[in-house]
C-alpha cells in the first residue's frame, strides 16, 4: 500500500468524501475545500522536492489526508485553512535553503508567507523563533538571512498599516486590536470547552510521533545527511507543537494543524520503509485507529449525525 500508485488517488477520494460528510455543500465551505486541496498538492511537492522517503511512496501525503480527515472538526475554519496552506508553503521555501547562507530571497518568501498567515491567525507569530532555530538546523542562518526574515515578516504589516491609516483616517485601533489575542490566557476555561474527541486525537498524534521518531532514529543511517537534517528539523518542530497544545488549549485550532503536517512525514517514513511482521501489524492498528477516530469525530462534529 505504501508503494502503490493507487494509494494517493484512493486516499484523496476518501478525504474528499469525509469533507462532504462534514457538510461542505450544506454550509458552503468551498473556500475551505480549496485550501484543503491546495494543502494536499503542496504536501505532494514537499515530498517530491526533498525526497523525504528514499523509495517511491506517497505515504506522507496519504498520511496527511488521513490525519486531516481524522481531525475533521478543524475543517470549518477558513482562517485555519489559510494557515495550513501557509505553513506547508513556508516549509517548502525554508527547506530549500539547506546549507545556503546566501539564500536571502527564499528566506524572505518564507517569512513573508508566515506574515501573511499571521494576518489570518495572529498566533502564527509564535512560530517565528522556531523558524530561526530551524535555519540553524539547515545551516542557512546568517546576518543577511536573518535580516531578510525580518523584512519578509514585516512586509504584510507595512501594507496593512498603510491601508488602515488611509481608510480609517489615522485611527490605528483596527491594527492594534489584531495583536490583542496574543495576550489571551484563559487556559483553565479552555480545558472545560474541549471535547473528548480532541483529547483522543491529540493522544493518537503523540503515539504516531513517538513511533515515527523511534523508527527514524534507528534507521537514519540509511538516509542522506541532507534528509536527516530535514527530519531533525521536523522532529524538533513537531515535539514543540505537541508540547504547546496542552499549554495553550485555547489555540487548538491553530496548533493541531502543524502537528498533523509535521507528524505525516514521520509516520509516512515508518509506513513506507518497514516490512516486518510486527510493523505490518502496527500499520493495520494505526489505520484502524485512524478510521475509528475519524468516525467518532464525525459523529461529534458533523451535522448529519
Amino acid at each position: 500500500m505504501a508503494g502503490s500508485r493507487l494509494t494517493l488517488p484512493v486516499t484523496a477520494l476518501y478525504g474528499l468524501g469525509i469533507c462532504f460528510i462534514c457538510g461542505v455543500i450544506q454550509h458552503q465551505w468551498w473556500i475551505q475545500l480549496v485550501c484543503y486541496a491546495l494543502a494536499v498538492y503542496l504536501m505532494i511537492l514537499f515530498n517530491n522536492f526533498y525526497a523525504l522517503i528514499r523509495i517511491y511512496s506517497r505515504a506522507i501525503t496519504s498520511a496527511f489526508i488521513v490525519l486531516s480527515s481524522m481531525a475533521c472538526f478543524l475543517f470549518p475554519s477558513l482562517e485555519g485553512g489559510i494557515v495550513t496552506v501557509g505553513f506547508i508553503a513556508s516549509l517548502l521555501f525554508i527547506f530549500s535553503t539547506y546549507q545556503d547562507r546566501e539564500a536571502a530571497g527564499r528566506i524572505y518568501y518564507t517569512f513573508l508567507i508566515l506574515g501573511l498567515a499571521s494576518l489570518a491567525k495572529i498566533q502564527m507569530l509564535m512560530f517565528i523563533p522556531v523558524y530561526w532555530i530551524m535555519m540553524i538546523f539547515l545551516s542557512s542562518l546568517s546576518l543577511r538571512t536573518f535580516i531578510s526574515s525580518l523584512l519578509g515578516l514585516l512586509t504584510p504589516y507595512w501594507f496593512w498599516i498603510s491601508a488602515v491609516l488611509l481608510l480609517y483616517k489615522g485611527d490605528l485601533s483596527p491594527f492594534t486590536n489584531h495583536f490583542l489575542p496574543l495576550a489571551e490566557v484563559g487556559i483553565y476555561n479552555a480545558y472545560n470547552n474541549i471535547p473528548l474527541s480532541h483529547y483522543l486525537t491529540y493522544a493518537f498524534l503523540i503515539i504516531l510521533t513517538v513511533t515515527g521518531i523511534i523508527h527514524f532514529l534507528r534507521t537514519s543511517y540509511n538516509d542522506k545527511i541532507r534528509t536527516r537534517q530535514f527530519y531533525y528539523s521536523i522532529m524538533f518542530f513537531d515535539i514543540l507543537v505537541l508540547v504547546l497544545l496542552p499549554l495553550f488549549p485555547q489555540h487548538y485550532d491553530l496548533l493541531f494543524r502543524p502537528a498533523i503536517i509535521l507528524t505525516s512525514p514521520l509516520i509516512g517514513h515508518f509506513i513506507a520503509l518497514t516490512n516486518t511482521k510486527v510493523t505490518n501489524i502496527a500499520f493495520y492498528i494505526i489505520l484502524i485507529t485512524a478510521l475509528l477516530l475519524t468516525g467518532f469525530n464525525l459523529w461529534i462534529s458533523s451535522f448529519i449525525f
